[in-house]
Parts: structure tokens; sequence; C-alpha cells
């Protein structure tokens, strides 16, 4: 069997997304970084860009500078990477700009393709002639536009035909995402209609959604992560788990991983050695006492536990049968 792209150490690939967390402070990213890795996750995730590459001063002069407020150069990325790589977690990043991925592409297993750049087909193409597994945030997006996305994807690199090389994540990109807007039910539209691996982006508070999906099916569970939401005023903070609630969520996902089982249903090791089946189930018993020669009737017989004797799924067999011996009322029968 081809082991899966997304298996995690837990089950789930677990994502922890810096991001912009880190404010353009590289001792703070530092710190986020080793955090998360501390905190048992499968991945951390930052983000790669120059505010002159992805927002434009004349049109959107607040955005472009808070970008550019929030920028890493090449060598702290680097070294971001292979702090995450040395330390046998993986390292990802969203790229939104293209000239970074030619120094950033050997540090990456796999790409993330965020919520704002699903339309962005000069952007995905890039990544698409690569072959490497994509992660497809779906925030924003209609399902037209995804299966557009998903099509166009696949027409550059018939790769992404496998579930193992393309995945789908759920994604409300509204910060923080209020209940009644996380739509995790769209999971199961997402396997029916694409049988493609799918998953969550997370931006919701707390951890509830993040287990709701994946009892739901979700592969992938990404979720944004910081030290502290005290005295924090940058958005993403507010929507982030801290070290300790993302190793509660890791221990929460191992229990349900526990507690789904196996889809085999049979008697539990438990159950058979606590002698369950023969204390909880039921034999025939005789009601009163039954003379040798009688010809047993439905009616001379009860149905008790526990299931010593004859098994009360075979009480058929002994009606209309003449008696070898005498029975005591309620005493097991034998055979």
């Amino acid at each position: 069997m081809t082991k899966s792209s997304w298996a995690g150490k837990n089950g789930p690939l677990l994502i922890a997304e810096i991001g912009g967390n880190h404010e353009g402070n590289f001792a703070y990213a530092k710190k986020l970084v080793k955090l998360a890795i501390n905190s048992g996750v499968d991945v951390v995730k930052l983000q790669l860009y120059s505010g002159a590459s992805l927002v434009s001063s004349v049109e959107s002069k607040k955005r472009y500078k808070h970008f550019q407020k929030f920028e890493l150069n090449q060598n702290q990325h680097i070294y971001l990477a292979k702090l995450c790589i040395s330390s046998g977690v993986t390292y990802l990043a969203s790229i939104w700009d293209l000239k970074m991925l030619e120094w950033a592409d050997k540090y990456l297993k796999f790409y993330k393709i965020g919520s704002g750049d699903l339309t962005a087909y000069p952007i995905i193409k890039e990544f698409a002639k690569r072959g490497k597994p994509i992660v497809l945030s779906t925030g924003l997006s209609s399902m037209k536009e995804i299966k557009k996305t998903i099509k166009f994807l696949q027409k550059i690199n018939k790769t992404y035909k496998n579930k193992n090389k393309l995945a789908i994540l759920q994604c409300t990109s509204s910060y923080p995402t209020i209940d009644e807007e996380v739509n995790l039910k769209t999971l199961e539209t997402f396997r029916k209609q694409t049988n493609l691996t799918v998953g969550y982006s997370h931006h919701n508070h707390g951890c509830l959604a993040l287990i709701t999906s994946y009892i739901m099916g979700a592969e992938i569970l990404e979720f944004h992560f910081t030290d502290t939401r005290k005295g924090k005023k940058f958005r993403d903070h507010s929507i982030s788990l801290t070290s300790k609630e993302t190793k509660s969520l890791i221990e929460k996902i191992k229990r349900i991983k526990k507690i789904m089982g196996s889809e085999v249903k049979k008697p539990t090791k438990n159950e058979i050695k606590s002698k369950n089946i023969i204390s909880f189930r039921r034999a025939v018993y005789p009601k009163k006492d039954l003379k040798k020669g009688h010809i047993i009737r439905e009616n001379d017989l009860s149905y008790l536990r526990p299931n010593h004797g004859i098994d009360a799924r075979n009480f058929k067999k002994l009606i209309g049968k003449k008696i070898s011996s005498n029975l005591k009322k309620l005493k097991k029968i034998k055979i």
C-alpha cells in the first residue's frame, strides 16, 4: 500500500501556521518555530513574500505597508527551514513571491496554496509544473471555482489526479470565523465531488472545529500558532493555539483515534476476558420442574441470563422434544 503524503505522527497531518505572527521580528520567529516544534506538530509553516510582490502600493497602500513590515529575508527563512528539518519536523511556507521559490524549493516537501491564490492561475501554474504535492485552501471560493482550479492543476500535471498529490482544505477566510460559517459539512462534499484528500484550515476560536473536522475525516489540520494571545494586537494571534493547547489537541486526537477503533465488528479482547458474552446473554431455562418423558412446549420455557446450557437462539430445537430425564426449574438444560 502506498503511504499517504498526508500521514501525521498521530493520524492527521498537523500544520502549525506561524504565518505572520512573528510580525517581522526574527528573534520572535525563532522562538515561535522552536515552540511549535516542541509542541509535537508534524509541520511548521511560515509565509514567504515581499510587500512589493504581493500588494499594489498604489491601490492598497495600507496593506502594502503591513506586508512590508512583516517581511523576513532569505537568510532568515533558510535558517528557520533548517531549524525545522534538523529537528525532524517538516518545513512549509506559503510562497507568494515566485522568485523566492527558486531558493526555497529545496526545503519544501510539498506546496501550500492559500485561499487568496486559488484563482491566481499564473502563480499556481509554476507550482504545478514542479509536481510536488499541493495543499489547496478554499476560503472565499465557490465549489464551481474550486473545481475549475483543480481541473487547471490537473491539466498542467496529471499527477494532481492522485489524492496523495492534491489535498483540498475547507477554509473560511474571516478572522475569526464564526461558528455558523465554519461549514465542516463541505468536507464530505469535497470528498464526493473531487475524490481527493480533504482537510481543514482553522480560523475559528478554540479547537472544537479542529476536533470535529478530524472526526469527519479531515486528514490535514492546519491552525495558527502563537506563544500567547494576551496583549497581542495582530489579528492572527486571536485565532491561534498556544503550545499547551496544541499538546492538548494532540492528546485528544490520540484518544479519538483509539475510540474510533476498527471497522471490523467482533467481540473485543476485554468483552471476551470479562466473560460478559456468557453473563450478559440469555439461555433457555425450564419455568418449572419437568418430568422425564414430557414433551416440551414453548410455555414451558423462559429465557434468562447467564447463557449456560442452551443458547436462547436455539429455543426452537427444544420445542416438541421428549425429555430423557427430569429437569429442575431454572437449572441449565443439558443437551
